[in-house]
């Protein structure tokens, strides 16, 4: 199992710094699944933590070759919630929920931390939103 943390910074070329430091790490961890997808869960989360969290967001990935953890920390304690998907926006936290086979999220350090976990083997699910039990048995 691997782990690679890093600090972004608060402006939107993070979510490419995020992305590139997520490929990197996917190479390191022979990650078997959808790279595709891991990209595109981590540039949702990095952006709603710049576009509606408040100070340094935070990448931490948690892998092997058939198991990835993203977790994406900001300084607000306001814990997102999946809207309806429309013009106005909604899509994202929905494209994680599709994509992942698990996403919550839950407070941390007076801020909250956003999950999701891929699996290389899985067809993904509808995943229900929670920062239960199932967060902690993968942390």
């Amino acid at each position: 199992m691997y782990a690679i943390e890093r600090c972004l910074a608060d402006e939107p070329g993070s979510v490419t710094l995020a992305r590139d430091i997520t490929r990197h790490a996917l190479s390191e961890y022979h990650y078997r699944g959808p790279q595709d997808d891991v990209l595109l869960v981590v540039s949702e989360l990095v952006t709603n933590a710049l576009v509606h969290g408040r100070g340094t967001p935070v990448l931490r990935l948690v892998g092997d070759a058939v198991r990835i953890r993203v977790e994406v920390s900001d300084g607000d304690p306001g814990l997102p919630q999946c809207k309806e998907p429309g013009p106005s926006g909604g899509w994202g936290l929905n494209l994680v929920e599709q994509l992942a086979v698990g996403w919550g999220a839950s407070p941390r350090d007076g801020g909250k931390v956003v999950w999701c976990e891929l699996e290389a083997t899985a067809e993904p699910t509808m995943a229900t939103p929670h920062g239960g039990a199932s967060e902690n048995a993968a942390a």
